[in-house]
């Protein structure tokens, strides 16, 4: 095993900066997607402590950035406070707004990748860089969707299930609970994380065919 960026750039260079880009804009997104929600619920936090930027230091700090560099793989952080959220289940829509953003941006890898194939030739450089960039957002984002809906903590599926059922927020506030969730989120990284998204990758190729069909176009030898 090498060092992850170097095993990518001999693969092919486009899956290495398309993964970097990737994971940098659907972190910032995702974090902004929280701190929007917030902001809406009534929870100004996020604007008071500067974290409604672009800037991608801001969400994900630098320790964040060089474990991206050295292993590939960051995370976000948007500060918020419950107690000021609107709503009895204001924490869980705040939670959920973070994997929407996800959402949507897997959405619009799959649109553009049968879009891609209408208007690029398939067989420029242009055309195959701009559909492994489409492939890679559309992976890591169903990817990242998938992980935070977990409920495990510190992961936003654990405060949407504390948000609607009180004998997991009970436990989860517990020292046991503390050790059952540390012991799963390292088990879900570990050994889940990587049929995770390979999951994600047959499903973005799998929709982005089901475009092409839509549109009547083919992409290269197989659509």
């Amino acid at each position: 095993m090498g060092w992850w960026f170097a095993n990518f750039w001999s693969s092919d260079p486009m899956v290495a900066v398309a993964w970097i880009v990737w994971v940098v804009v659907s972190i910032v997104l995702h974090e902004l997607g929280h701190g929007w929600a917030a902001i809406r619920l009534g929870d100004d936090t996020p604007r008071r402590l500067g974290h409604m930027t672009w800037n991608p230091i801001v969400h994900m700090g630098w320790m964040s950035l060089v474990m991206l560099a050295v292993i590939g793989i960051a995370w976000g952080m948007m500060p918020v406070d419950p107690s000021r959220l609107r709503g009895r289940h204001g924490d869980a829509v705040m939670s959920a707004a973070g994997p929407a953003v996800n959402l949507a941006l897997f959405g619009l890898c799959v649109v553009m990748m049968p879009v891609t194939a209408a208007v690029v030739d398939s067989g420029t450089n242009l055309g195959r860089n701009l559909m492994t960039l489409w492939l890679v957002g559309g992976a890591l984002n169903l990817t990242l969707m998938l992980f935070n809906l977990v409920p495990v903590p510190p992961l936003d599926g654990s405060r949407i299930a504390a948000s609607f059922s009180e004998g997991y927020r009970r436990f989860a506030a517990t020292e046991q609970g503390a050790v059952v969730s540390l012991i799963a989120f390292v088990v879900l990284f570990m050994w889940g994380g990587g049929e995770i998204f390979g999951f994600g990758f047959d499903v973005t190729r799998a929709a982005a065919r089901a475009g092409m069909d839509l549109l009547g176009v083919r992409w290269g030898s197989s659509a």
